[in-house]
This record gives structure tokens, C-alpha cells and sequence, in this order.
């Protein structure tokens, strides 16, 4: 096929050539009315805000330019079928989870899963089986599921129905083995779900991690927004297995994206998807090369550490984690760095995270004045930081699942709790540092010392959280005792 055509972006542009006079939604009329603040930034996108007319096909019945170009973009990454979404990775996370499980269904789950996978769970009412992940002590993070982990599960939760897996994690640490994940799966016939957020532009091949579908995974979520130049909430969902009915995938997206898609997050897609297709031999050569130099530059700075892959993964080489050396916590880095307007992915309590652009050979980004000013950001700072402990981790190994069904937590009521008496309890809300989305404690989960005393450092160091909405009184929400069992 024609990966440099880009048709429903295509039948956006034609029309807005016309100056059409709009009377349909939505209410700004190709820009005619909107407040006039804002129309010096939003007036050249306005005229292609449209909505399902004549020649701009269809997101839940696509015949015509929509159609075409998802099928690009199955082709481009030789799966079965994609689908674009406009309600981001979430939507497919969830999507993916109910047409692949049945209410009741025992599930394997990656233990650092992003919210939405949860939220998923919970709206199919499934058994999770957690698989707490690998424990990169130097970087302070969790990483992936080994094989000889997921041999474990099968073999003591046989009747498992699917494996839902994250690939990378938020920093770009993708395992070397998930290609074994997918076939020790298959061997037991469960399909493979995995949000793969973060890796839209693996496709491109061996300088980044494994690719979940090079590896075979049944159904792949990618958030182009993130790594290719798609708009915010701009998302593909890919299948390629007959373990999922694509029927029920389109179902479950009709039912859960708007029925108002945007058209200039599609039209963005359809560019993205152009823009991967079109990635040369010597794009890809001057983009490691360009990622190798500022890595070396920044490594040259006597004030902070640049991480490198742990053993047994591969890291993407556009997620770049750095670490004060003289003690300053990762929220006292970004803070410094952003008073530069430097702007990072997200802060942890021991590293920066830098994700960087996917440019090409003709491109330019200003790397040298990102070495500048971290250089000037972290000049003369110091703090108390010390180096990550795998006490303040995550013990790899483990399978947990919930003190209750989630159908049998609703039907619960709660009460706030002080820390110091919540050990022991079953907590009612996901408790999640955000970035990156993944949660320190889950609904239903048995609250452990381990719990607290990861909490406790998070909130010492100034997280955000989503969830925890008392934390600031030092108080969880969990289920009344005397109900739960």
C-alpha cells in the first residue's frame, strides 16, 4: 500500500479549501464564532473541527477516508486490524479487556499496570492475578514479568483466561524476553493484551526495545500521541489474533469513545502514521546519533547521572533518565529544570525523566540548549537524596490477588483511616503517584507495611497524586472491616 498517503487528512484539507459555511455542530462554525482571547492560537485548526459530513466518513462506520487510512495503518504494522482512537490508550485498555475476558474471568496482570488497565478490570468484574515485577534497584523503578515468573502463574492459576502485560514501562525499559511471555501464553491458549503506550515507534525496528507485535501479542494499545507527532489522546489499537472476535473490539470502542471523535486528533493520526511509514535507514542513523551526543553531553555534566539499561532490557533510546549526584530528589530537579523552562516527562523521588522527539535527518531540535540549561539549572544545588534501596521498591516475584471480587467491593461501604491504623485494612480507592500512573495501592487490595512506607517517601518528597483523596490529612480510605471476607 501507499504509506505516504494520507487520506482522511487528505479529505480534511479539500474541504476546508471550499470555505464551506458550517450549519452543523460544532457550535465555533469553522471558527465563524469563538471567543476572540483564544482565536489568534486556535484559528488555524478550527476549520478543520468538523463532524461527520459528506466525504469525512464515519469513526464508529467507517467506509471511506477513515477507513482507508486504518488500513494503512494495519498494514504498516502487519496486524489484522487497526483501529484509531480518540479518548487515548485508556480506551483501548479498556476495549481490549472486554472483548478478550468474560465477567468472572481469572486474569495474569503486570502488577505496575497503568490505571486504566485496572479500570478495565474492574468494569469487566475480573479476577486479577498480580505478577509483581522485575526490581531495577539502581534506577528505583519496576520493569517487566520474566518467563520463568509467568511459567509459575500458568502453572498455579491454570485456568487463567488472558496475560495483560506493560511494555515499556513509563522509562522506556522494555524486557528482552517478551516474545517468550506471548509463546508460553499461547502454549495454554490465553491471548496476550499489552499496553504499550510508550512504544508507537518500535515498529521501526531493532534500535528500540522488543515490539509487542513483532512478538505476537494479540491485542497492542499504542499511544502515538507520545513518541510520534500525533495530537493529545490520539491512540492506535492493533489485533492480529483470532483469540480475540474483532466484532467485540468494535463493539466495546463504539460504546466507549465519543460519538463526537475528533477530527483533527484523526487527522493527526493519519500524518503520524504517515510520518512512521516515511522514517528512513538515515533518519534512523542521524536520530541515534544525535540521542548518543546529548546522552555524551549530558553525561559530561559533573552535577547529574545518566541511567543506563539494566541487564536482561533494552531501554528507548527517546526516553533518556537522569540522576542528581549531588542529592537532589528527582521533584527537586525538575523544579530547578523548569525555572530554565525546561519541561520533563516526569519526576520520580530519584530521577528526571527526558523523552525526546522522533526527528528525522532534515530536522532540528535544540538539544545543545537543553545541555545548557540543565547545566545552569543544576549549578551550585545540593540536597539529602539518597541513592534508591529495594526496601523502598518493589519485591519481584510475588503473586498477589484482591482481599474480594471488585463485584463484591461494591457493594461495600467505607470509612477513612489514619496510617498509622490502616495496615491490615482493605483499601477502598487506587492510591496513584502521578506521573506515572501506576498505582502504589489498588481498590481491594490488603494495605501492608510495605504500602506505607512506600507511600510515606512519596509524599515526603511532594508527589501528586490521582486517588488518596485524604492523604493530605494523612488518612486512607478503606472497606469497613466487618463487611469484608
Amino acid at each position: 500500500m501507499n504509506q505516504s498517503y494520507t487520506p482522511l487528512f487528505d479529505a480534511m484539507s479539500d474541504l476546508n479549501k471550499k470555505s464551506p459555511v458550517s450549519l452543523h455542530v460544532p457550535g465555533h462554525k469553522n471558527g465563524h464564532v469563538f471567543n476572540e482571547k483564544g482565536r489568534a492560537l486556535y484559528n488555524s485548526i478550527l476549520g478543520i473541527d468538523a463532524t461527520e459530513i459528506r466525504g469525512l466518513d464515519d469513526l464508529h462506520a467507517p467506509e471511506g477516508a477513515i477507513l482507508e487510512s486504518e488500513l494503512l495503518l494495519a498494514d504498516l504494522y502487519g496486524v489484522k486490524k487497526s483501529y484509531f482512537l480518540v479518548n487515548g490508550s485508556t480506551v483501548g485498555n479498556l476495549a481490549m479487556i472486554l472483548a478478550a475476558c468474560r465477567e468472572g474471568d481469572k486474569v495474569l496482570v503486570q502488577r505496575n499496570c497503568h490505571k486504566s488497565i485496572l479500570h478495565g478490570l474492574m468494569l469487566a468484574n475480573l479476577q486479577p492475578v498480580f505478577l509483581q515485577p522485575i526490581y531495577y534497584k539502581d534506577w528505583g523503578v519496576a520493569g517487566g514479568i520474566s518467563s520463568e515468573q509467568l511459567e509459575e502463574a500458568l502453572a498455579v492459576h491454570s485456568d487463567a483466561k488472558a496475560l495483560i502485560v506493560t511494555n515499556p514501562n513509563y522509562y522506556g525499559l522494555g524486557e528482552d524476553g517478551l516474545s517468550d511471555l506471548v509463546l508460553l501464553a499461547h502454549e495454554k491458549g490465553i491471548p496476550v493484551l499489552v499496553d504499550e503506550a510508550h512504544g508507537a515507534h518500535f515498529q521501526l525496528g531493532s534500535l528500540f526495545p522488543d515490539s509487542a507485535v513483532l512478538a505476537g501479542a494479540d491485542a497492542v494499545v499504542h499511544s502515538a500521541h507520545k513518541t510520534l507527532p500525533a495530537m493529545t489522546m490520539g491512540s492506535f489499537l492493533h489485533v492480529q489474533s483470532d483469540l480475540l472476535e474483532i466484532d467485540k473490539v468494535t463493539f466495546y470502542l463504539q460504546m466507549l469513545q465519543s460519538s463526537s471523535p475528533s477530527y483533527p486528533i484523526m487527522g493527526s493520526l493519519d500524518l503520524a502514521r504517515g510520518y512512521l511509514a516515511s522514517f528512513t535507514t538515515e533518519d534512523q542513523n542521524h536520530l541515534i546519533k544525535r540521542i548518543s551526543d546529548f546522552r555524551a553531553e549530558l553525561a559530561n555534566l559533573d552535577t547529574i547521572r545518566v541511567l543506563e539499561a539494566p541487564l536482561g532490557t533494552t531501554v528507548d533510546p527517546l526516553k533518556v533518565a537522569i540522576r542528581s549526584i549531588r542529592g537532589l530528589s528527582g521533584f527537586q530537579l525538575q523544579e530547578f529544570c523548569e525555572a530554565e523552562n525546561i519541561y520533563s516527562e516526569l519526576a520520580d523521588p530519584y530521577n528526571l525523566l527526558l523523552t525526546l522527539p522522533l526527528v528525522k535527518a532534515d530536522q532540528d531540535f535544540p538539544f545543545h540548549e537543553v545541555i545548557q540549561k540543565i547545566k545552569q539549572a543544576t549549578k551550585n544545588r545540593s540536597g539529602e537524596q539518597e541513592e534508591p534501596s529495594v526496601e523502598i521498591g518493589i519485591d519481584g516475584g510475588k503473586m498477589t490477588t484482591l482481599a474480594n471480587p471488585y463485584s463484591v467491593l461494591k457493594q461495600k461501604s467505607t470509612k477513612p483511616i489514619e496510617f498509622g491504623k490502616a495496615i491490615g485494612s482493605v483499601s477502598a480507592e487506587m492510591v496513584i503517584p502521578y506521573p506515572p500512573g501506576i498505582p502504589l495501592i489498588m481498590t481491594g487490595e490488603m494495605i501492608t507495611a510495605e504500602h506505607m512506607v512506600n507511600l510515606e517517601r512519596w509524599l515526603a518528597l511532594g508527589s501528586r497524586f490521582h486517588g488518596g483523596s485524604l492523604l493530605s490529612s494523612g488518612k486512607l480510605i478503606v472497606y469497613e472491616s466487618s463487611q469484608i471476607g
